[in-house]
């Protein structure tokens, strides 16, 4: 393409997104920045003025090719190869410390270790501002040190005394700020960053526009006008503040409006963001407020109403009356003091917020986020071990809980296995601060283009071999093939593809493309129960080892730094007795379980923010997984599935069988990544086998925060989780916790629509479906639906496993839409028929970024999410209501047209193999 046919389509792209309210679109391509840098050098050029701004404000640092031309240029400049009147060497400097890592290092390092000493000690002045280093760049400097370089020991002894976060400006000890109340109720990460838009995501700016509602954004703006000294704490009123799935994008848009810049010479990257919730921060968006180094308040301004003994007095409803301690008014000044840690309304102490300043948030904020402090430890360890000298106590210590003769959790028990650098012989409890190293890493394809931006941010180019294996999903946008999907999954794949990651895609078209659920991915690769598994989406919760949904952030730092920090969590025991009665499926369990819990704890949610420790010794990987997915619905940290010795066996030779069709399409890479998931997973087998290691247990004297007790002799009927989008009470809607029993509906709501699919399904619920079907024909000598059916199996292994035992002809024969992968759909779907639809494997309705069911639709689906807008959006006379539930109800409410009476249930379930789930005996803890 000609240079200036580039230069002259992004200015029509500019005048295009004028139209839309935007800013010309950041530059990343070096193609683009080759022609402004030439237009910059001829003095003459009509375009020069704009080629100035572009290149000094508007172009991506890290290791994108735009950053790689403009370090160059920059280094010509300094070295006085070019000359440009604008950018003085002082500034070329300048521009350089803000490029975060990347050719801009390999620049600095060319400069500081060059014969002119005056450019090489503007230069070192510069590296001792830098933490984004890798191997390749501490390697020139150990070489040049080891030397006698004069200028690299001065580097190296900088980076030791981590003068590139003590000369950093201290936290102020007060910031004042005006609240904005986002909602009242839950506030899901929807809200914040709506899955429909995921598209936009990378393009920071347009994405920021779908942030709440354009009302909400222009109160925010008439409240910065308003307080120009504040900040903007946005608030969930009543409710927690980003709950559902773990968006980056989520607090990037908050970032956006009310954060402040991380550089002026990067485009739209904010940071700061400061949040609240009266309820506190769901645990995700909480480590994502921290990659950003912005502040997560637990407010708690509304609290249980006593009486005179101290009991919660109830409503009619049964639930705890709450009472405003204090007011956070939209408009409200308030002051958050750091040093003493506390909230204030003018001089009024409001509340205690300790957990909000601990020593390693307070490095956060001060570092601008969690990243600079992880490879400022590295950086520091290197340049000690480097002088053989012992490392100075710069950074807070990991915080160290280790509590005699107290046995160990689970999860205690992982994360002591994997952690690093901590005091050795020492055993670690909950309360810990650790850094671990991560066995499995996953990423999807609606975050994934913003981790590919964090790993070119950070300057990372390829997978950390700690790693055991890592996958990158096409699940999230397998509905529509449409010009958004497009134009981004396969720059992604390729990017992904070349870092080190198995690809649901393959670049060079090699295998057929895979649109498995990252889920059930991550669950199968996952070959060891005492692994740690980061990915990029909240249901990253397996049932072997512990999982942690992660924002694109964190994940990117998983994958090139092989590690994540956290505190170790708390746990709360799960364990059942009773009998399953035979009508009912293991998803009524699951529901059961989060309704049982709030009664036993009167309303309280013990599950929040801690481990689930799940004793469900005698069920599969792949039915144990309707569970431990579940918890993130319960607003869990994370779970851990504790496991029979030969259902654990059994579960790891189902994985090593899916990894092997893995290896069979073609999808390992040269490193053989699938291969040596097998091979560790021959390993385990061995070990459970001979009884060297048998399989996870907790000690008998480990402590918990919780016990519950699921009794399953009270689970009668099906149980459905409910939106209950018409409560009086606004902050009770859409919360996952409303779990009734099918008889509440009478049997005459009337269902628009029905959904099996997602992850909280397995290969049982498919046969179960087909089953359904058969006795239905066999009753009633047909089968006609009342509302349509949409089926969008997992996984492609699970269609292929019904085609050959016969089920998928079943499905086939009653379906009205098949997916065809040679033919995918280009269009999202509008409008539906009273049939069965069996569309491809994937994500579908649940995620709600491309397919919906129509609008004001009441839906039951097998889906794990029920937030407004999500399956369904309202219509202007009716609100859309997810109802979440087991297969069989879902069935039976398409052919019905209406939810069904228990006794029409226990009719139509009658003989079918409905996923069954028995409490182990033989587990007995160690």
């Amino acid at each position: 393409m000609a240079f200036d046919t580039i230069y002259k389509d992004y200015i029509k792209e500019i005048e295009e997104r004028k139209e839309q309210g935007l800013n010309p679109k950041p530059i990343d391509g070096a193609e683009l920045l080759s022609v402004i840098i030439a237009q910059i050098k001829d003095v003459n050029n009509e375009y020069r003025e704009d080629s100035l701004q572009f290149f000094i404000y508007n172009t991506i640092p890290g290791t994108t090719s735009a950053a790689g031309e403009k370090a160059k240029f920059l280094k010509e400049i300094i070295l006085g190869e070019s000359v440009v009147k604008e950018i003085t060497p002082a500034f070329a400097f300048e521009l350089l410390s803000h490029m975060k890592g990347g050719p801009s290092i390999e620049v600095l390092l060319d400069l500081a270790l060059g014969n002119d000493i005056a450019i090489a000690k503007e230069a070192a002045k510069v590296l001792k501002t830098q933490v984004y280093l890798y191997d390749a760049d501490t390697d020139r400097l150990k070489e040049a040190f080891e030397s006698g370089n004069a200028i690299a020991r001065e580097i190296i002894e900088s980076y030791a005394q981590a003068e590139f976060f003590t000369k950093l400006p201290d936290v102020a000890e007060e910031i004042k700020v005006v609240t904005f109340i986002a909602g009242v109720g839950d506030i899901s990460t929807d809200l914040l960053s709506p899955g429909n838009q995921a598209h936009s995501r990378s393009d920071r700016e347009l994405h920021g526009k779908c942030m709440i509602t354009p009302e909400a954004q222009d109160e925010i703006k008439a409240l910065q006008a308003q307080h120009p000294d504040k900040s903007v704490m946005l608030i969930a009123e009543r409710g927690t503040m980003g709950v559902g799935s773990s968006r980056m994008s989520g607090v990037n848009n908050v970032a956006l409006w009310t954060g402040k810049k991380a550089s002026p010479y990067i485009p739209f990257v904010n940071i700061a963001p400061i949040v609240g919730g009266t309820n506190g921060i769901s645990p995700i968006f909480l480590t994502t407020v921290d990659v950003t180094g912005g502040i997560g308040i637990d407010l708690k301004n509304w609290v249980k109403k006593l009486d005179a003994e101290g009991n919660p007095i109830r409503n009619e409803s049964g639930d705890p009356i709450l009472e405003e301690t204090y007011s956070v008014t939209t408009g409200t000044v308030l002051i958050i003091n750091t040093k003493k840690k506390k909230l204030y309304n003018g001089d009024q102490e409001l509340i205690d917020i300790s957990k909000a300043f601990t020593p390693q948030k307070m490095e956060f904020i001060k570092a601008g986020g969690s990243y600079a402090i992880v490879f400022g430890k590295k950086i520091q360890t290197f340049a000690c071990k480097l002088l053989g000298i012992d490392t100075p106590t710069v950074f807070a210590p990991s915080k160290e809980v280790s509590i005699e003769g107290q046995g160990l959790t689970a999860v205690e028990k992982i994360f002591n296995k994997n952690a690093v650098g901590i005091t050795q012989g020492k055993v670690l409890h909950a309360g810990s601060d650790v850094r671990v190293e991560v066995n499995i890493v996953g990423s999807q394809d609606t975050t994934g283009l913003m981790t590919a931006q964090e790993l070119e941010s950070m300057a990372a180019t390829v997978i950390s071999p700690i790693v055991d294996g890592a996958y990158q999903s096409g699940c999230h946008t397998a509905s529509v093939w449409d010009k958004k999907a497009q134009a981004n999954i396969p720059k992604l794949m390729k990017f992904m593809n070349d870092f080190g990651l198995i690809t649901a895609r393959d670049p060079k078209g090699v295998y057929h493309a895979m649109t498995d659920v990252i889920h059930k991915v991550l669950n199968d690769i996952t070959i060891d129960e005492w692994a740690i598994i980061i990915g990029g989406d909240s249901h990253t919760r397996m049932s072997k080892g512990v999982a942690f949904g992660a924002d694109s952030g964190t994940v990117a730092l998983a994958l090139a730094t092989g590690e994540a920090s956290m505190p170790i969590p708390e746990s709360v025991k799960v364990t059942f007795k009773g009998e399953m009665k035979s009508y009912m499926d293991f998803r009524d369990v699951v529901h059961a379980t989060q309704a049982q819990m709030l009664h036993q704890f009167g309303g309280e949610n013990v599950f929040q923010g801690r481990i689930i420790e799940v004793h469900l010794g005698t069920l599969t990987a792949d039915q144990a997984f309707t569970f431990t997915d579940w918890t993130a619905e319960m607003k869990a940290k994370a779970s851990i599935c504790i496991s029979e010795d030969d259902t654990l066996v059994e579960s790891l030779e189902i994985a090593k069988g899916r990894i092997k069709i893995m290896i069979d399409k073609g999808m390992d890479n040269d490193k053989h990544v699938l291969q040596g998931l097998i091979n560790k997973a021959d390993k385990r087998i061995a070990e459970i086998k001979s009884g060297e290691k048998p399989a996870l247990t907790p000690d008998a004297n480990a402590k918990y925060f919780a016990e519950v007790v699921v009794d399953l002799d009270l689970i009668a009927e099906p149980m459905i989780a409910d939106p209950d989008v018409n409560n009086n009470d606004v902050s009770k809607r859409y919360t996952h916790d409303t779990i009734r029993p099918l008889s509440f509906y009478g049997g005459d709501k009337k269902v628009d629509l029905g959904f099996i699919g997602s992850c909280m399904v397995h290969k049982g619920d498919m046969k179960i479906l087909a089953q359904m079907l058969k006795n239905i024909e066999a009753q009633q000598g047909k089968v006609a639906f009342k509302a349509p059916l949409v089926v969008a199996p997992p996984t492609y292994n699970i269609v292929d496993e019904l085609k050959a035992e016969g089920d998928w002809e079943v499905l086939q024969k009653y379906s009205g839409f098949e997916f065809d992968d040679s033919l995918p759909k280009g269009a999202a779907r509008t409008e539906y028929e009273n049939m069965l639809y069996l569309e491809r494997p994937g994500c579908n309705l649940c995620m709600g970024n491309q397919e919906k069911a129509a609008k004001g639709d009441t839906v039951m689906a097998t889906s794990t999410r029920l937030f407004q807008g999500r399956v369904v959006e309202d219509s202007a006379s009716k609100k859309g209501e997810s109802l979440l539930s087991s297969t069989p109800v879902v069935v039976l409410s398409t052919i019905l047209g209406r939810t069904p009476t228990i006794n029409e249930y226990v009719a139509a379930v009658e003989g079918i193999n409905l996923t069954k789930f028995a409490p182990s005996h033989k587990l007995l803890v160690k």
